[in-house]
């Protein structure tokens, strides 16, 4: 973890800055760089859910031990959890487990079974959104693999911005790719890939609120199916 503490003045200048020079279509190298010309390899953060490892590739290739935090939810494919292995062994990165303050049976204890059935939303406040927020309390800025057209509320992402939610420059580099870029990159450079990307899943959550996507569909039609959820909220 970081052990650089900027003030938000320095870090909306940094993300103010990134704005204007990489402005909308810049290539994902060309975020990456400016990243890694601004920060120290601790003042950053890589967020992956393991659905694939193209982010932490682009990210090490440029800024070799970089950390990248995998929210251990207690709900995961055992094929994500496989994927985040490999990834530790694949690539030159620190993967830091983020954990959730109550594990699956302390929540189940205190809320009873099954809340993200009754209470998404409450389930993904606890499993996600607080623990990365505390650990996001220690960088100074944080990549995330948002793409543009993953979904119609994700259409505007820019690639960099100051995130007003965790207080920290926020760098999406693949906003612009395809789904077809994103597998073909991987192939390319033989980056690890989910195998539930080839059954059906091109997006990948926690296995309860997750399911298989139709020919056609929004590419996150699968995640929280059947609700009116489409965000875990991380990124809106």
């Amino acid at each position: 973890m970081s052990t650089v503490q900027r003030s938000e003045a320095e870090l909306r200048k940094i993300a103010a800055i990134g704005a204007e020079e990489l402005g909308w279509d810049s290539t994902a190298e060309q975020v990456i760089n400016f990243a890694a010309n601004h920060f120290a390899v601790r003042e950053i953060a890589v967020a992956c859910s393991m659905a694939d490892a193209v982010l932490p590739h682009l990210v090490s290739a440029a800024i070799p031990d970089v950390d990248v935090l995998f929210l251990e939810t207690g709900y995961h494919f055992a094929e994500t959890i496989s994927t985040r292995d490999e990834v530790a062994r694949a690539l030159q990165v620190r993967i830091i487990k983020v954990l959730p303050e109550l594990t699956v049976d302390e929540q189940d204890a205190k809320f009873g079974r099954e809340l993200f059935a009754r209470d998404a939303a409450a389930c993904c406040q606890m499993r996600k959104m607080d623990p990365l927020k505390n650990s996001l309390k220690d960088y100074g800025a944080w990549f995330t693999g948002v793409r543009r057209e993953e979904a119609p509320t994700r259409a505007n992402t820019p690639l960099v911005g100051f995130d007003e939610k965790h207080g920290l420059v926020k760098f999406n580099p693949l906003a612009a790719w395809s789904f077809d870029e994103l597998i073909g990159y991987a192939t390319e450079h033989s980056v690890p890939v989910n195998m539930l990307l080839t059954q059906g899943y091109p997006s990948i959550g926690c296995q309860p609120c997750t399911r298989p996507v139709a020919e056609g569909e929004d590419p996150r039609a699968g995640r929280w199916a059947g609700l009116a959820k489409t965000e875990c909220g991380i990124h809106i």
